[in-house]
Formats: C-alpha cells, structure tokens, sequence
C-alpha cells in the first residue's frame, strides 16, 4: 500500500549520476541503461546506497529502456522486468518503475522539448507495450516522469487509463513544452485526471522551477524532484552552471503539498540524505 498521507515520502536520487560517481561509464547513448544490461550487480549496489540514504521509494533504471530505442526491441523486455528486481532486491522500500518519455529513447535532447514529429496515435503506440510489460513486471507503482508537452501527457493518459496501476505524472517543467502561457498548469490538471495517478509534478527542472511549478498545480498530493540546476548539453553529453543545494528547498515544496520529493540528475545519496532529514 502506497501511503502519501503520513509523511512525505523521499524518493531517491540520479541514479546515472551515481552509477558514473561508482566508475561506470554512462557517456554511451544508453546512459544507465548500459550499466543495467552489462553489469546489474552495479545497479542493485547504486540502489542500496539511495535506500540507506534514506529513500523510501527506488525508482528503477528504466528511464531509457523501451521498444522501437537504441536497445534492440529482443532485450527490452528483459531489462525491463530486470529493473523492477534489481530495484526490489536492493532495500526494503517502494519500487517505481521508471517510465521516461519518448525522448528519452532517442537520446537527442528532444526529452526536454516534445518536438518528436509524432501524433497523438504515434505516442500512444510508442508507450503502449512497455507500460505493459512495467505493470505486470511487480512494482509498486509507475514513475512517468520527465514528460515535455501536453500531447505526450495526452497519450500516456489514455494508455494509464487502461491498465488500472498506481502511478505519479511527473513534467520535465523547463520544458519548452510549456512555455505557452497555462500549457503547465493544464497539463497538471490532465495528468491529475488519469485513473490510477495518486500524484502530479516536476522534476529534472531547476530547484527554482519547483515552487512555482507546483503553486500551478491542483489540490491533489504532489511530486517534486529536481535536477542540481545545472543544465544538460545533449550534443557534448555535458553538464554546466551552477549546482543548488536540494534539501534547503525542499521543505517549501512539502508545504506546497508535495508529498514525494527527491532528487533527479546529478543529485547523490549525500543530497538525498540531506532532503531525507529536512522533511521528516
């Protein structure tokens, strides 16, 4: 049973962050998707290290694993389910099986933008069977997350619907997505709607995105992991600016009601440690 009325609950950090910290190298297209197909002994370690950092909910290494990806359709499945075990095995807490966009499989930098050329009927079919394969694969609830336009919330409402699964929405909200006027307010209001989504919110933005993020968003239990602030350079497969401190912030976002709350790329067990000891 997924309790958000307790507590806050803590969600863990950027797993490829840590994974690359640990010695790995993530610079492939694959990202940590290369770690989970070669060495999953390193995965379930990078998860027992967010879990004794204080994570209540492990989110699995699925975020770039999906059919029709730079991982041929034959081993999908298998990583995929793969996940959910490493992610289980690890610690004692929730597992939130990592539904990343459309964007994320193509490894171009259009996860922060939308701008796929694809159509609703598109997006739907593009999402459709690994969301399948992550119900049945024994999570406690779907994280889809980092998702950049209205249309890709659209599609995956209408896919959630039917598979009656626990799951949170989360929008990337630095996305220019969502730069029209009311684009992110609306399409928190969507993702809300889904049968099955106990929560709504952003992540991989900056911290400074959240508050105001989440002060557009209905009155219904609220999800908010961050980036560091530092900002992703899909061509050089860089990191740049400068790097906030999550666990200052991260009580405002719980008064806002935020009752997930983490860290995304670039954040550690340290920060999550830190984010664990603010909330609670």
């Amino acid at each position: 049973m997924i309790d958000l009325a307790t507590r806050p609950l803590v969600l863990d950090g950027g797993l490829g962050t840590l994974l690359e910290a640990r010695g790995n190298d993530v610079s492939s297209a694959l990202w940590s998707a290369r770690v989970l197909r070669d060495d999953p002994d390193e995965v379930r370690s990078a998860h027992a290290e967010f879990a004794a950092a204080g994570a209540d909910v492990l989110i699995t290494a699925s975020y770039q694993v999906g059919f029709g990806g730079q991982i041929p359709d034959a081993e999908v499945d298998t990583l995929l389910r793969r996940s959910v075990s490493l992610a289980r095995d690890a610690g004692e807490g929730l597992v939130a099986a990592s539904v990343g966009p459309i964007g994320a499989l193509r490894a171009d930098g259009s996860e922060y933008t939308g701008a796929y050329g694809l159509d609703l009927a598109q997006l739907r079919a593009g999402h459709r069977r690994r969301l399948a394969v992550l119900a049945e694969a024994g999570a406690d609830l779907l994280a889809v997350e980092t998702i950049p336009s209205a249309l890709e919330v659209e599609a995956l409402a209408l896919e959630l619907a039917d598979l009656g699964v626990p799951a949170f929405v989360s929008l990337s909200a630095d996305s220019a997505g969502y730069a029209r006027s009311g684009a992110l307010a609306a399409t928190l209001r969507t993702a809300a709607s889904i049968p099955g989504v106990i929560a709504v919110g952003v992540n991989c933005c900056a911290p400074t995105s959240v508050g105001p993020a989440l002060a557009q968003a209905p009155a219904v239990p609220l999800v908010a992991y961050p980036n560091t602030g530092e900002r992703w350079d899909a061509t050089t497969r860089t990191w740049s600016g400068g790097v906030g401190v999550l666990a200052e912030a991260a009580p405002a976002w719980v008064a806002a009601g935020a009752r997930l709350v983490g860290g995304c790329c670039r954040s550690t067990p340290v920060d999550i440690a830190a984010i664990a000891a603010a909330v609670r």
